[in-house]
């Protein structure tokens, strides 16, 4: 039985008048504007953290972080110099131009070679059954008619 009351005691609702509602959001907004008013004083602060510690910085750890981004950009060089070399090898065996291979790997580069000379490849010339001959079917032309009127006088 004294359960029940403590769970009826629990389960009461409370309101409240809009004074207290109002009191209760101003005061929740004080509280939240004097947590971030400092903020701008601390990023500033973080900068000159940022800007002591790379002044700090050792010379060494500064060649280091120029020698990691030219090794990046040696990396970056030599696989396009690679692809390059690829792309001129399988053109050469294939004879498909250079400029339309795009793969990156040599297999890659001969599928793609193979396949463009198989579609450019001709289809060879039609057969002609007259040997090339002009033939007409039909009524002479007036030409050829005169022609042969005159072969008969």
């Amino acid at each position: 039985m004294e359960e029940t009351v403590k769970q009826a005691e629990a389960t009461e609702v409370r309101t409240f008048t809009q004074d207290e509602v109002n009191a209760i959001i101003s005061d929740r907004l004080k509280r939240a504007e004097s947590k971030y008013e400092d903020y701008d004083e601390l990023k500033e602060k973080a900068a000159k953290l940022d800007e002591i510690e790379e002044k700090n910085k050792t010379e060494l750890e500064r060649a280091t972080e120029r020698a990691d981004a030219l090794k990046a950009e040696l990396d970056g060089i030599k696989k396009a110099n690679e692809v390059r070399d690829i792309r001129q090898r399988v053109a050469e065996e294939t004879g498909v131009p250079v400029s339309l291979i795009t793969e990156d790997t040599e297999e890659a580069c001969k599928a793609q070679a193979e396949a463009i000379a198989n579609f450019a490849k001709p289809a060879g010339y039609p057969t002609v059954k007259d040997a090339g001959e002009v033939s007409r079917v039909g009524k002479p032309t007036t030409r050829e008619q005169f022609a042969k009127w005159a072969e008969n006088i």
